[in-house]
């Protein structure tokens, strides 16, 4: 029968691509995690890795049993939490980390409701882009987030969808791409384009850039503030710019052929170890039957 040390040094090795590698990153030595490796080729009657190169490489079976592993990995991490839950009693202090496109007025009744039956609940919130929220959950910074869901949420974290918010292609009113109806979408290559990135620098495939001339921000704020100053155009949430649009400082980009707006749902995901308790349980059920209707 596998163990859990042995499940989780393949899973490091596989991540961190060798066995010294995972070593440090599970704080053991390498000899450890070797004789793990070699404990758990023993018991599945195979080699897992193929260690004729410089660094280990996955054979077939070890490809195989990879996904498995994970998910027993995530498992049995999923009953530590509830082992240590069991014991605890007060409500945890829950740290919010809301994408910057969704609009805090959705948020802030529903978070009204939830200190009304917790007085004690200690809260805190952070702004930031979705692929940094999902990084901030993941590593505890935050226990809840919400997000655009077209982002890859990972298998450790709780997820499901709350709500949606319409996104378009915007321009300011005197930039060219607002002046004449473009037949195709390709004509946007053709200016900058206004985008939105995280703070480690990661891209997100959610904001597809078809530009060669790219400015980035990690806030919608001033990506809009940029779109209405006419430096390129971006692709934003359609409650954002509602009021340019009424002023007459942004458009749509007119486009013949093709439809270019969409609908992007918003997720909330948390943190295993914190789904549990009772005021993210709450906070869930809140945003889940409240949040498109405040």
């Amino acid at each position: 029968m596998l163990s859990i040390e042995q499940i989780e040094a393949f899973i490091t090795t596989v991540e961190a691509g060798s066995f010294s590698a995972a070593a440090r990153k599970l704080g053991k030595v390498q000899s450890a995690i070797s004789q793990n490796i070699m404990n758990l080729e023993i018991d599945c009657g195979v080699e897992v890795f193929d260690r004729s190169g410089r660094y280990p490489v996955l054979t077939d079976a070890g490809h195989k049993l990879l996904p498995y592993a994970k998910a027993a990995m995530i498992q049995h991490n999923r009953l530590s939490e509830l082992v240590s839950s069991l014991t605890v009693t007060d409500i945890q202090p829950i740290v919010l980390a809301v994408d910057e496109g969704i609009p805090l007025e959705r948020i802030t009744p529903i978070l009204k409701h939830l200190a009304s039956e917790f007085p004690t609940l200690q809260l805190e919130c952070l702004l930031a882009c979705s692929v940094d929220i999902i990084e901030m959950v993941q590593s505890g910074r935050a226990t809840s987030g919400l997000v655009y869901g077209e982002h890859v949420i990972p298998f450790s974290l709780d997820f499901e969808v709350v709500g949606a918010f319409e996104f378009d292609i915007f321009v300011a009113a005197d930039h060219p791409l607002a002046h004449t109806i473009s037949p195709h979408i390709e004509i946007l290559s053709l200016h900058r384009q206004l985008v939105i990135s995280s703070r480690s620098s990661q891209k997100s495939s959610f904001h597809q850039i078809l530009s060669p001339d790219v400015w980035y921000s990690d806030s919608y704020a001033m990506i809009m503030e940029w779109c209405i100053e006419g430096f390129g155009w971006t692709y934003a949430p359609s409650y954002m710019a509602k009021e340019a649009l009424a002023q007459g400082k942004l458009v749509r980009v007119p486009i013949e052929f093709e439809k270019i707006s969409a609908i992007s749902n918003i997720d909330l995901i948390q943190h295993s170890s914190k789904s549990r308790d009772p005021g993210h349980k709450r906070l869930r059920e809140l945003l889940r039957h409240r949040f498109e209707d405040v």
